[in-house]
């Protein structure tokens, strides 16, 4: 898996003839101020355009900024001194993950295994460096376009996809319209009927009616007993 590129990127030591300058920019570099630090590296060049610490802290600054191509024309000039300076495999490996971001990968692979001389323990180098190697691969067999290949596929078939979704939803809608107009219908069909219980059939229904009427009838009858009743204390009480 290749790494995050911009973040390998740091900033060195210079040399007595630019120290100035240079130092500015690292000051500016870390504060995240890229033109500034752009301008004070530049002005280190203009005195020593050969300056490692000048062009590895510029092509820094440049990629910083997501611009690859300018910044490996100045990491290019660090690599004739990468191997006698102390940072010349961080200028090697940053070489690499420009060429990866640029899809050069012969070049990614030339420079990735010349950091690997130089640290054979640096597992991120090893890692770019097969990444490089497999792409290089697959593009002198032929498999370049693979990934933009793939790519337009996978598009076309998020495309049917939507495409079957949008179908599915339009068949779920006609389905839903077939059951309210069936259910409509069926209201239309039952409407001045007689209401039934859910779940009483005609004759249970019945049945509650008849047990309802006796009872209003037991009722009504005993109100009556009652009244003729105390008609009849009425009266007594009249004649005593």
């Amino acid at each position: 898996m290749v790494v995050a590129m911009a973040l390998t990127f740091s900033v060195c030591a210079s040399a007595q003839v630019d120290r100035r300058e240079v130092r500015q920019g690292n000051r500016q570099f870390r504060k995240e101020e890229w033109k500034d630090a752009d301008i004070s590296y530049r002005k280190a060049l203009v005195k020593d355009s050969t300056s490692f610490a000048g062009n590895y802290n510029l092509a820094s600054n440049l990629y910083r900024q997501e611009n690859a191509e300018e910044a490996k024309k100045y990491i290019d000039k660090t690599l004739e001194q990468a191997p006698m300076n102390p940072k010349g495999e961080h200028a090697l490996f940053n070489a690499g993950d420009i060429a990866i971001a640029q899809k050069d990968w012969q070049t990614a692979v030339d420079v990735l295994q010349k950091a690997m001389l130089m640290d054979p323990t640096d597992v991120e180098a090893k890692e770019n460096y097969a990444y490089a190697k497999k792409m290089l691969e697959n593009q002198q067999n032929g498999g370049g376009g693979g990934n933009d290949q793939n790519q337009d596929n996978q598009d076309q078939n998020d495309q049917n996809n939507d495409q079957n979704q949008d179908n599915q939803d339009k068949d779920q809608d006609n389905k839903d319209d077939n059951q309210d107009n069936n259910q409509d219908d069926r209201q239309d069909q039952n409407q001045g009927q007689q209401p039934q219980p859910e779940g009483i059939s005609p004759q249970q229904a019945q049945q509650i009616l008849n047990a309802i009427q006796a009872k209003e009838k037991e009722t009504q009858d005993k109100v009556n007993k009652e009244k003729a009743a105390l008609l009849k204390s009425k009266e007594s009480e009249k004649n005593w």
